[in-house]
């Protein structure tokens, strides 16, 4: 009995510590964490990178702008890199460039930037009348280009043997030797007219032009003068010794109208009158 006793305590004895082991085999094991050779408070090879200032990076800013601006300021004024090489003229007719260039007196040799060009459109219609308008405009990287509006005369004043070129504004901007074509000859025989208190020879003259102006351009190539009687009372004198009875300057419009169709439908007639132009009459055809 003894010895089943003791059988029996061996394997209970074993039992437990075979218990432990067992038990120790079952149970999952913890991974570990690999140990790191980086020290602790460092995400990278050199550590954390900090934010500059908030001041810092103003005051680059800053001076990265202000050397910008510097050299754009060098470029356009201290450099030779946009500097007046030349200068153009077009739109010229009586006139030529090179008259227009000489009375513009572009600085060669100045900053582009720095040219007024106003101040050489004034000075181009200052000293050529005959110019109505000019356009001065910069052509980077080195000219400046003009072009100019010339004035065209509807009227001629004969002067001493000259003539006083009168354009649509009634300007008289040039006088010239010989008169242009295509282009009447106003004649003021207005001194007995009663109206001639009232209207003075300034007022008449803008009348004449005002009417020459208005004239259509098939019956302006063909009229040599106008004569101005009183302020309603002009005539025309065209080619082939036609005359034309116009009126006042009132209905200008119309009363082309009606000359043209007259011309057309008579043009052997020697004598027109439109001074009614809604009743115009034609005579010796």
């Amino acid at each position: 009995m003894a010895g089943a006793t003791t059988a029996q305590r061996g394997p209970s004895g074993r039992g437990g510590k075979g218990g432990k082991g067992a038990d120790a085999a079952k149970a999952p094991k913890t991974p570990k964490r690999p140990k790191s050779s980086k020290p602790p408070g460092r995400s990278g090879p050199r550590g954390p990178r900090r934010a500059l200032p908030r001041r810092v990076r103003l005051l680059a800013s800053l001076a990265a702008a202000v050397l910008l601006a510097a050299g754009v300021t060098w470029a356009l004024y201290g450099s030779s890199w946009l500097r007046v090489e030349k200068a153009t003229a077009s739109g010229t007719e009586v006139l030529t460039p090179g008259q227009v260039l000489e009375a513009a007196a572009v600085p060669v040799g100045a900053p582009l930037v720095s040219v007024d060009t106003d101040e050489i459109a004034a000075r181009v219609r200052v000293r050529l009348p005959r110019i109505d308008s000019v356009d001065v405009a910069r052509s980077w990287p080195h000219g400046i280009a003009l072009k100019v509006t010339e004035r065209k005369p509807v009227l001629l004043i004969k002067k001493d043997g000259q003539f006083v070129e009168v354009d649509s504004s009634g300007v008289r901007f040039d006088t010239v030797r010989q008169a242009p074509a295509h282009v009447p000859v106003l004649e003021l025989a207005a001194e007995g007219s009663p109206s001639a208190r009232r209207f003075d020879g300034e007022r008449l003259l803008r009348e004449a032009v005002g009417i020459a102006g208005s004239l259509p351009e098939a019956v302006s190539r063909e009229t040599l003068q106008v004569t101005v009687r009183s302020y309603d009372s002009v005539v025309l004198q065209l080619t082939r010794g036609r005359t034309v009875v116009w009126g006042s300057g009132e209905l200008g419009e119309a009363k082309g109208r009606a000359l043209t169709a007259l011309l057309k439908a008579s043009p052997k007639a020697d004598h027109f009158d439109v001074s009614v132009p809604t009743a115009p009459a034609v005579s010796g055809s």
